[in-house]
């Protein structure tokens, strides 16, 4: 099995009025509860936005579903109340799921597309793509720099209302969602149970709305891509057909991280798929491929990491010393890593070296999250960088302008605690029962069993596959190799698009980019919506 600790780094991404009785954090009931633990609430407003310019009316809903844990039907509390012992037998927790759903005034419910929206983690709340990609007003942050207070939050000509109603959704412990009751840990943080709760959440809140019919898609970022792919057959099992899954930045199969070689030997793959984004870093600081553009360069370094690079990693400490040698030489080419590091590496650059080596004689290390971005390393002796500079300089943004958007404008949250990073990475329960499996797992997760079985058997269903070059936290290169290796037929492989963008993990914080890709969103839904015209 694959150690943990590598990717605890590569994936913590932002990827990236509730009752205020809300149920505390840090508290367990060890009794099967007499009633509900929480109530489900709704918050109205209205506004309106202009994308494209056509003025876009909009009533916003801010609130909360209540959702229970695998196990549980509507049976239940009927059975609590027939017979106490069989509170024994069922589960005990519950959670809260927050939202934020816009619907635009005027438009037939009916037919009109719906898009539920989350990002990743595990452990974010959804405000990075509320706020930075698709709601209707946005933070603008500088592009490369540290921001600072007061943080300016603009009208967002660029969000998706043009083409879908929206609801952005928390995971449950994360933003203004909660969860209570005896070992609801074990219950909510992990990843089936995470595919469970966005499940029954979609489900209920179609029912809710009255969204039953309407053309539905799945907008996942970063680990958010794994809970979405995984919700495309889970909601099959609900009958819920979807019309499309958008994909920003992802990571479907978790033997793709690459771990550190000392601990996990004889696994080469992850450091095959991850050199093109080593280069396009080494490309963007000019440490590699001078005077080349960045496509043809990357095209070039991706023929390398299957070619050459890849026969010599499986030979192991059979490689002949001279053959060593010029691979070295041709990783520092496109790295721009020392020849004699790269020796000893063993000719494998783990999880967080290159952002901190790249730089190190000017003290720098790059981002994670997106390898422009550059900050004082922390520590100059470690091996391994140990912060992400992206995340220091726009995490603040971002959490001080929900807060006051949703407290404001929204009217939502008074006395209520915005959690904006659960820490549960390292606690997370990462085993995964994939379709024909008897039970869950000893693995990393892998939802492309259940991607492929979801496409199927509902072969109308499209993807669009998203990211950007200079993401080292899901390098884009490993996004599209382990769609590739999909197992469905030939003529499902064209429902899949692609699209990859000269930016990081998330390409939303370059307004020209968010352009492009709202465009290319856009269009996926208007080709996929079903709707004549």
């Amino acid at each position: 099995m694959k150690a943990i600790t590598a990717a605890a780094l590569a994936l913590a991404l932002a990827g990236c009025a509730t009752a205020q009785s809300h149920e505390p954090q840090g508290a367990a009931d060890t009794a099967a509860p007499s009633g509900p633990m929480f109530t489900p609430t709704a918050i109205e407003s209205r506004g309106s936005v202009t994308v494209g310019g056509v003025a876009i009316p909009y009533r916003a809903v801010a609130g909360t579903l209540v959702v229970h844990p695998a196990g549980w039907d509507d049976s239940v509390p009927i059975d609590r109340k027939r017979d106490e012992d069989a509170a024994d037998d069922v589960p005990d927790s519950e959670a809260s799921m927050f939202y934020t759903a816009y619907f635009k005034e005027g438009a037939p419910a009916a037919s009109r597309p719906i898009t539920f929206l989350f990002n990743g983690g595990p452990g974010s709340p959804t405000l990075w793509l509320h706020m930075g990609a698709f709601g209707p007003v946005r933070v603008e942050t500088p592009d490369l720099a540290h921001g600072s207070a007061p943080y300016r939050t603009v009208a967002n000509d660029q969000s998706l209302l043009d083409v879908s109603d929206l609801v952005f959704v928390d995971a449950p412990g994360t933003g203004f969602s909660r969860v209570a009751g005896e070992d609801k840990a074990k219950a909510w943080y992990g990843v089936d149970q995470d595919i469970h709760a966005f499940t029954v959440f979609v489900r209920d809140f179609l029912s809710k709305y009255g969204r039953w019919t309407s053309p539905k898609y799945l907008y996942g970022e970063s680990y958010g891509t794994m809970r979405a792919a995984g919700m495309t057959l889970a909601l099959q099992r609900q009958d819920i057909d979807l019309n499309g899954v958008i994909l920003l930045s992802d990571i479907l199969n978790w033997d793709l991280i690459p771990d550190d070689p000392q601990v996990n030997p004889g696994v080469d793959l992850p450091y095959i798929v991850s050199l093109p984004s080593y280069a396009a870093t080494a490309w963007y600081h000019k440490r590699a491929g001078a005077g080349r553009e960045l496509e043809p360069f990357l095209k070039e370094v991706e023929a390398f990491a299957t070619g050459d690079y890849a026969l010599a990693l499986l030979k192991g400490n059979n490689l002949p010393d001279a053959e060593r040698q010029a691979i070295a030489a041709k990783l520092h080419g496109y790295t721009g890593l020392p020849v004699d590091y790269l020796l000893k590496t063993n000719l494998r650059i783990e999880y967080g070296a290159l952002q901190k080596e790249l730089l190190a004689d000017q003290g720098l290390t790059t981002g994670t999250l997106d390898t422009r971005f550059t900050g004082a390393t922390l520590d100059p002796l470690s091996k391994i960088a140990s912060n992400d500079p992206q995340g220091s300089a726009i995490g603040a943004a971002y959490t001080a302008a929900f807060n006051d958007y949703v407290r404001t404008a929204l009217g939502y949250g008074a006395g209520t605690h915005y959690e904006g990073g659960l820490d549960v990475y390292g606690s997370w329960d990462y085993k995964h029962q994939p379709p024909g499996a008897a039970r869950p797992l000893i693995a990393l997760p892998n939802v492309l069993p259940d991607l492929a079985v979801a496409m199927k058997q509902n072969p109308k269903m499209k993807l669009l596959v998203t990211g950007g070059y200079f993401d080292i936290s899901t390098p884009y290169f490993a996004g599209w190799y382990e769609l590739q290796h999909l197992p469905v037929p030939k003529e499902l492989q064209a429902n899949i698009a692609y699209k990859y963008y000269p930016a990081g993990h998330m390409i939303y914080v370059n307004p020209a980019l968010l352009t492009e890709m709202h465009s290319d969103v856009a269009d996926f839904i208007r080709r996929t919506d079903g709707i004549d015209g």
